[in-house]
């Protein structure tokens, strides 16, 4: 047996065919364990507090929008009605903050550059400071000397009845501070300038994306914390231009609306209905759109915790579950929701970046907030989006050349045929247009015209039947306008809102399994699938475990009928994995009682009389989410009297 680190003789070299080879012979070192005595120990020691910022800085400034981020809350904490973003190159060569907050004084200056200094956390009574008490944006007091850590940055400042100062600190450097000129927003504030982001870490410039992404990134930050803070004005400037500038909106619902209006667009203001719900010491407040205003992704769904822009899974899964059974399942709504609790009552503190919270009771809050939607949107009633008619009045197009005779030469350029069309705000394949068919005189389009016993107009939201088209479209004159209905659409609906309320009355009927189905899962999959046991059982399913890692189904939905209940199983871990919630079931209920409704509802090419298509409109006007089918599109199209004028040209 060879000693532990002496030379040894590689057995190869036996195989030499010459001595010089011999000679030369290759020798390894046996690689046995080195004693304890022999190993060399590792020196712990203090990093320097240059390293330990930019350390910091790697954490919270990513990118140029983590640190106006950063910056802005700041202006937030110290009370600014007004303030005001610039950049330039996206921020990776200037970023300049100014707001008329309280301002800081010249001690105050160095003292807020040093790590984890911060006046935004005070000890108790007990001397101890409570990281679940947190009323205010920030509180880590890392970000301002991270970021000056790894940039250029000069601070000036000045507080009520102190003279204006200014420090320039240099990668960690600091100079001052000295007396400087304020030319803030206010009497009091504090300006904030930034240049060449990250040139003491040369290597984080490699991973920034293009000037227009991190232009956009800023532009996001920054809006979200304007919808949050509706009595604030905030500006953004970007290489010189204005990109946006939103004046301080009054407090109070309008308000809000307002600001919301101004940053997410006014169709959803026009086309949002207001929440406002508590439970439990937890309140929801804020708006969310109509299913029929929608979109193809989630970039639209903005989330706040107490007035904090945070990023939850959980919370995207809540507006998902409650618009389930309204939208396709690759079109998103649009919301704006704010959470307001205690704050011993949810965690801030999980992320230096502080847009991931941890709530004490999640299940309150998730249930408070598909209650609150639903409730919501049940109370529109048959509302629809005014995108609708936009959407429909954007396809009517003349299919030939407008003449150009003497008659249309006298009509000014700017004439009623110069409408365009918004986007629309639903699938554009489910209103595709068909292939013209050859025109054939027996096969020729239908429509019949009934009388129908004089009834106000203005008495009933959708109108008064007074036509049938092809027989598949009721055509309703209102006070100022006519509404079109697809009455295979529309009774689609009203048999599948009938259907939820007879199966919430009477319960889901379960039918149970001759031979159990064992499903295999991970231990933590099993865990999450059997602590919503309860839940799952009163849709009908149910389940108990079966050894470690592995779940038995009892019972299915008698409604399913023959289904595959292992796959339904995996889908459901899925979805508490990732969401927190059991959509996989509800979706395919959704699913099943959909495809019941569609077929006993009235299908196209029924002939209706008025008493007929008026009980249908009288029932639509009855149920709630009826101003769309169960996929999402829109059961009616209205047009108001200016609108059809347009088409004439009248307007």
């Amino acid at each position: 047996m060879p000693l532990p680190g002496v030379l040894q003789p590689c057995g190869l070299a036996t195989l030499c065919a010459t001595d010089a080879v011999r000679d030369k012979a290759c020798w390894l070192v046996y690689c046995c364990p080195m004693p304890d005595s022999v190993r060399p120990k590792p020196q712990i020691r203090r990093l320097p507090p240059d390293v330990v910022n930019r350390i910091a800085a790697g954490e919270v400034v990513e990118r140029p929008a983590a640190a106006v981020k950063e910056l802005v809350e700041n202006a937030l904490d110290a009370g600014a009605t007004r303030v005001s973003v610039s950049i330039e190159e996206g921020g990776l060569k200037r970023i300049t903050i100014e707001d008329d907050g309280c301002g800081m004084s010249a001690d105050d200056l160095l003292v807020a550059l040093e790590r984890h200094a911060t006046s935004k956390l005070a000890p108790g009574t007990d001397g101890r400071v409570d990281l679940l008490n947190i009323h205010t944006m920030g509180f880590r007091g890392e970000a301002l000397p991270s970021i000056a850590s790894v940039s250029r940055m000069t601070l000036t400042s000045r507080a009520a009845g102190e003279d204006a100062a200014d420090v320039f600190i240099e990668a960690g450097r600091i100079e001052g501070p000295r007396p400087a000129a304020f030319t803030g927003r206010g009497e009091t504030g504090t300006r904030l300038e930034v240049r060449d982001l990250f040139f003491a870490t040369p290597a984080r410039l490699k991973f920034m994306k293009g000037e227009r992404s991190e232009t956009m990134a800023v532009s996001d930050v920054v809006k979200r914390l304007a919808m949050a803070n509706p009595t604030v004005a905030f500006s953004l400037e970007s290489n010189g231009r204005n990109l946006f500038r939103h004046a301080a909106e009054p407090e109070g619902e309008d308000g809000q609306l307002a600001r919301l209006g101004a940053i997410m667009g006014r169709e959803f203001r026009d086309n949002a209905v207001a929440i406002d719900a508590e439970r439990e010491g937890v309140r929801l407040k804020g708006f969310a759109g109509l299913p029929t205003l929608n979109r193809g992704n989630a970039q639209m769904q903005f989330m706040f915790v107490n007035g904090r822009p945070v990023k939850d899974r959980m919370l995207n899964g809540v507006i998902r579950a409650a618009y389930q059974d309204f939208l396709a399942r690759d079109r998103h709504p649009m919301a704006a929701l704010f959470v307001e609790l205690d704050p011993e009552y949810v965690d801030v503190n999980v992320h230096p970046a502080k847009t991931e919270v941890r709530f004490r009771d999640a299940g309150n809050v998730r249930g408070l907030m598909i209650g609150a939607l639903r409730h919501s949107l049940a109370a529109a009633g048959h509302r629809a989006s005014t995108t609708v008619a936009g959407f429909a009045l954007g396809r009517a197009k003349p299919e030939a050349p407008m003449p150009t005779g003497a008659l249309f030469q006298s009509r000014p350029p700017s004439g009623g045929y110069a409408h365009q069309a918004p986007a629309p705000s639903y699938p554009p394949s489910a209103f595709a247009e068909a292939a013209p068919r050859p025109y054939d005189h027996d096969d020729a389009p239908t429509a019949r015209v009934e009388a129908v016993p004089e009834i106000a107009q203005g008495s009933f939201p959708l109108g008064v039947a007074r036509a049938q088209l092809h027989e598949t479209y009721v055509v309703a004159q209102t006070a100022d306008g006519i509404v079109i209905v697809d009455q295979h659409a529309a009774h689609e609906r009203l048999v599948y809102e009938d259907m939820k309320r007879q199966m919430a009355a009477g319960g889901v009927k379960r039918q149970a399994l001759l031979i159990p189905d064992v499903v295999e899962l991970t231990e933590d999959e099993a865990a999450r699938i059997l602590e919503r046991a309860d839940e799952l059982a009163e849709l009908g399913l149910e389940i108990e475990a079966f050894g470690a890692g592995a779940v038995c189904v009892r019972a299915t939905p008698a409604l399913f009928g023959e289904m595959d209940a292992i796959g339904l199983i995996r889908d459901l871990a899925d979805d508490f994995a990732e969401y927190d919630a059991g959509l996989a079931l509800k979706e395919r209920f959704e699913e099943v009682m959909g495809n019941m409704a569609c077929r006993g509802s009235v299908r196209a090419g029924r002939r209706l009389n008025s008493d007929e298509m008026n009980a249908l409109l009288r029932q639509m006007e009855a149920t709630p989410h009826s101003g769309q089918c169960n996929h999402g599109r829109p059961t009616y199209v209205e047009l108001k009297l200016a609108d059809v004028e347009r088409l004439f040209g009248r307007r």
